[in-house]
């Protein structure tokens, strides 16, 4: 049977449908932020926390009061325009008060998260990597550092150090860690047996250039999302040792210690507790919508 021509009909070009891309070209970080972007609860939860670093410390500058100095004349004062937030029993600003307690919380909150993060992020990658008896004895390890008693770490730090800032940093810091490990060493458990490891090691890599360059930026994510977790814990740990009496000393005030104040006169002056419950509050609650929407952004199977 001949074949012509007249058996064939040309296809119409205009209506086929031509390889597109149907989504930006971006990079893990920038996707990450597009989507986090959408989350209208996380992105509330970093304005606002951003805007309390922010008063945290530009706040006390807009006042002509200290934070220390005392001024029985002006005791126990309601908000007014001349002191925000009122004063305490002492006549002291409660405005300054409240931001001062904000900013050493904070530093308290992200210095013993850092502390964490270096210590548990090395001990859990080296502990997953190496695998085998070194796994086995880094992790008894970590059982019997766990199953010490925060709360008696931190009376015998006191006893020895004193009380202070860095004392409840290092105290919150001797046990803090070991979530952090444990995490990590569950992710690089997985990670260490990818293909891109074993072709880094074939071609000669070293142990902590593996775990460095390679396992710990994989691991990244799970990490920085933790760390949103660990700051807000830090932070109520503070309130609470400064709450009962073992945490930052006056001068000084923290956000603990100017709820322990407030507390004791509720009932006549509530302005003396409402202005730091509302700030502690608001840095607990951004910092777990925060985690919650890098959590899902960071993910990359909630890719849609």
């Amino acid at each position: 049977m001949e074949i012509t021509k007249q058996q064939f009909q040309p296809v119409d070009k205009t209506g086929t449908v031509k390889e597109a891309i149907v989504r930006p070209s971006l990079t893990y970080w920038q996707d990450a932020w597009r989507r986090l972007k959408k989350n209208k609860l996380a992105m509330f939860g970093l304005i606002t926390l951003s805007l309390l670093i922010i008063f945290a410390v530009f706040g006390p500058i807009f006042s002509s009061n200290d934070y220390a100095t005392q001024n029985y004349s002006i005791k126990n004062l309601k908000p007014n325009g001349e002191h925000w937030f009122g004063t305490d029993d002492f006549g002291r600003d409660l405005w300054v008060r409240v931001w001062w307690g904000t900013r050493i919380s904070l530093f308290i909150g992200i210095t013993a998260a850092l502390i964490d993060l270096v210590v548990g992020v090395l001990y859990g990658g080296i502990s997953a990597y190496y695998g085998g008896r070194v796994d086995d004895v880094m992790q008894r390890i970590i059982e019997i550092v766990y199953a010490i008693p925060f709360l008696l770490i931190t009376i015998l730090m006191i006893m020895t150090i004193g009380p202070g800032i860095w004392t409840i940093i290092i105290a919150y810091s001797i046990t803090g860690w070991v979530p952090m490990a444990r995490l990590v060493r569950g992710q690089m458990l997985t990670l260490k047996e990818q293909e891109y490891v074993l072709a880094a090691r074939t071609l000669g890599a070293g142990s902590a250039r593996i775990i460095l360059k390679h396992l710990v930026p994989n691991a990244l994510g799970l990490i920085i999302v933790q760390i949103t977790f660990v700051v807000p814990s830090a932070i109520f740990v503070e309130a609470f040792l400064s709450f009962i009496g073992l945490g930052i000393r006056v001068p000084l005030a923290s956000l603990g210690s100017l709820l322990s104040d407030g507390v004791a006169a509720i009932r006549l002056y509530p302005h003396r507790v409402i202005f730091p419950t509302a700030v502690f509050s608001l840095i607990l609650l951004s910092f777990n919508v925060l985690g919650d929407g890098l959590r899902d952004a960071l993910d990359p199977k909630m890719r849609k």
